[in-house]
């Protein structure tokens, strides 16, 4: 098998909506394709993916220094000993001369190109590409049903009261029972009538996540959590800079409910940081870290390996995603459950038209690869790179 071209494309985020730090309207992602010798139907087996959702586009990393490894590779240094692509070897190759340490954008880049191997390799073999990530990293309890939660609760310009009911109710009608909702971008007390608001909705507390997006110094985020403490959230996420790990410590030594971090975490040396420094509580706290963001499933899979190794369970990880790529982690490498985007940062969110969510869960279909070709925005995206 040999990779003959390697396509990029930027394309904007349709979401004009802000959380407590940035505004999304200008945000971009990179669509990418591995286009292989390989065959079937009369057409070249084609592998697609993106780099996640809510940063930027890597057109340059990604044209200017990894493709051209990759293309000028000997193929064969590329493949698995039954002859397809190894994730592996071409993560490796799409790092060769590159400094250790500096996990940003460079994590991002990488992550689009391995991850297009398991969408093309799982294509080859005619199976989703969840089923070929459990087989792979030895997951025999294998299941296709993802417990999920609906992502949103976003800050809107001009907001018009009830909006957050309104949303909230949408969310519900489609099958959801839990969510998560931004705060840290108003007053303290205009955030808590939000919360008290979204909790009338869903009947509990523990149904409602909130998510600060590392807007608060550690007195803002003590004070955050003691108003929260009644509520018993489902969890209350990246309060404090998602590298302050003192903050979290700190944190989670006074707010006795469950924390979330890492979604901005990108390499398995900053999770075992941590693990070592961030007062993470085994059984309680949540991780969040995005293989779209992080070097994909072969990275993921050595930070669940450095997580695991310290007492931590598989089951505690909630991938930052809302899409296809993290759905199919989720299910593949058997962890808790993966947020959705049902209606903001289109096309990307959401995961295929025909998927029903039924009481809190979806179930995988039985497409080839992540399956974007059964979500019809995000194909029509991909097709624009191979007409």
């Amino acid at each position: 098998m040999k990779i003959i071209k390697i396509i990029e494309k930027s394309i904007p985020l349709k979401s004009n909506v802000s959380n407590a730090v940035i505004n999304f309207s200008n945000h971009t992602v990179s669509l990418v394709a591995l286009v292989t010798d390989q065959v079937r139907n009369g057409r070249p087996v084609v592998g697609l993916s993106f780099n996640s959702i809510g940063r930027y586009a890597q057109s340059g990393i990604i044209d200017q220094r990894m493709a051209p490894r990759l293309l000028a590779a000997k193929p064969e240094s590329l493949l698995q000993t039954n002859g397809q692509l190894s994730a592996e070897k071409v993560l490796a190759c799409s790092l060769q001369n590159e400094k250790p340490g500096g996990h940003g954008d460079r994590a991002h880049a990488a992550s689009g190109l391995e991850l297009a191997v398991w969408d093309l390799n799982a294509k080859l073999n005619d199976e989703p590409a969840s089923v070929l990530i459990a087989r792979h990293y030895a997951h025999i309890a294998y299941s296709p049903k993802v417990s999920v939660y609906a992502a949103g609760g976003y800050y809107y310009p001009d907001e018009q009261t009830g909006r957050l009911e309104a949303e909230l109710k949408a969310y519900q009608a489609l099958g959801f029972d839990r969510f998560k909702m931004k705060v840290g971008g108003a007053t303290l007390a205009q955030d808590m009538k939000r919360i008290e608001r979204a909790i009338a909705i869903t009947g509990a507390g523990n149904k409602v996540a909130v998510d600060a997006n590392g807007r608060f110094d550690l007195a803002q985020a003590l004070a955050f959590g003691k108003a929260l403490q009644d509520h018993e959230l489902m969890w209350y996420e990246e309060a404090g800079d998602p590298l302050d790990f003192e903050l979290n410590s700190l944190l989670a030594k006074e707010y006795p409910s469950a924390l979330a971090t890492g979604e901005n975490l990108f390499s398995r040396q900053d999770v075992k940081n941590l693990a070592l420094f961030g007062g993470a509580r085994a059984g309680l706290d949540i991780f969040q870290m995005d293989p779209g963001l992080s070097y994909g499933v072969t990275e993921y899979a050595r930070m669940l390996n450095e997580l695991e190794s310290r007492g931590f369970d598989r089951k505690f990880c909630y991938p930052h995603s809302g899409q296809l790529l993290g759905l199919h982690v989720v299910a593949g490498l058997g962890l808790g459950g993966c947020e959705v985007y049902p209606g903001v940062f289109q096309p990307l969110g959401g995961f295929g038209d025909q998927i029903l969510i039924e009481q809190g869960a979806v179930k995988i279909s039985d497409a080839a690869g992540f399956g974007f070709e059964e979500k019809a925005n995000l194909i029509a995206e991909f097709k624009t790179l191979l007409s």
